[in-house]
Parts: C-alpha cells; sequence; structure tokens
C-alpha cells in the first residue's frame, strides 16, 4: 500500500509540474493561418475602395498581397501590399490597406485625378483587381526566417495550401 500512495503522489507531483510549465507560452495550438480572396474595381464610385468582411483575431497577422496580372489575364504573381506603381509622367499609383477586428479594405490613392487613366492603364490598375488576403498568427510568425514579400515562401512556411 506505501508503494501505491508512493507512485500516486509522484504521478500528481510529475502532474503538477508539467502543467506549471510556462516554457511554450509562445506556441499558439489553437489558430491557423487563413487565406481569402478578393476580387473587384476601384472607382469613384466605391471611393476606390474594395472591402473585405473577415474575422481577425488580436493575435493575427494580417498580409495582402495583389495579382499583378489582374486586369491583364496573365499568369499569377502575387506582389505584397502596400506597393507603389510608378505609371509614367510622374504619375504614382498607391495599393495599400487598413483593418481592423472584421474587416480590410484594400484602396488605391494617386498623386493625379485616377478617373484620368486611360482605358489601358484603368484594366491593368485598377478594373477586375485580385487581392489575396493572408492572416497569420502572430505567434508562429513572430521568430519566423520568412520573407514575407515571397507570397510562396509565406505559403510553405506556414504550411498553406494555394489557390488556382
Amino acid at each position: 500500500m506505501k508503494k501505491f500512495f508512493t507512485i500516486m503522489l509522484l504521478a500528481v507531483f510529475a502532474f503538477v509540474a508539467f502543467s506549471c510549465d510556462d516554457r511554450n507560452d509562445d506556441i499558439d495550438n489553437d489558430t491557423y493561418a487563413v487565406m481569402t480572396d478578393v476580387t473587384g474595381s476601384f472607382n469613384a464610385a466605391n471611393n476606390y475602395t474594395l472591402e473585405q468582411g473577415i474575422n481577425i483575431a488580436a493575435t493575427d497577422v494580417v498580409l495582402v498581397y495583389r495579382n499583378r496580372n489582374s486586369g491583364n489575364g496573365g499568369t499569377t504573381a502575387w506582389q505584397l501590399i502596400p506597393k507603389t506603381e510608378f505609371i509614367g509622367s510622374g504619375r504614382e499609383l498607391d495599393y495599400n490597406f487598413l483593418f481592423d477586428a472584421q474587416n480590410v479594405e484594400i484602396y488605391t490613392e494617386a498623386n493625379f485625378d485616377q478617373a484620368t487613366l486611360t482605358g489601358a492603364e484603368a484594366n491593368t490598375y485598377l478594373n477586375n483587381q485580385r487581392f489575396r488576403i493572408v492572416l497569420v498568427p502572430a505567434s508562429q510568425g513572430k521568430n519566423a526566417n520568412v520573407d514575407f514579400s515571397d507570397y510562396n515562401a509565406v505559403l510553405r512556411h506556414f504550411q498553406i495550401a494555394d489557390r488556382p
């Protein structure tokens, strides 16, 4: 009987010791990367803004990528925003985003009136633009050795399946 109580006491001690261990507080095992796409056209009617509802945890990092070939029908090439496009004649168009806990707003700003873009320019920079929002847990990205500007490196690091 004494041996049984000794084993039980050791088991309880081991349980308490492991439950009080705080070395892994940085690991967030209940969250995972999330990805969603947004497609739309920027124009004066929508104030050159696209909105996407999405639940964003306070511990998430928000990354937004633009398909550089959205309006041209070319192959997919993802580029991290914010990004400035130099259109020519001193014109600059910026892609940027804002977010809160429930929404991501992707918008353009320019040092010129965006309504003056030619049809071809509007197709390249404003019409049918496709964006990919990627949420990664901050705890997993905190010490990550990954180039966040490289879309494919982010997918590999966070083990996210790509979409066509």
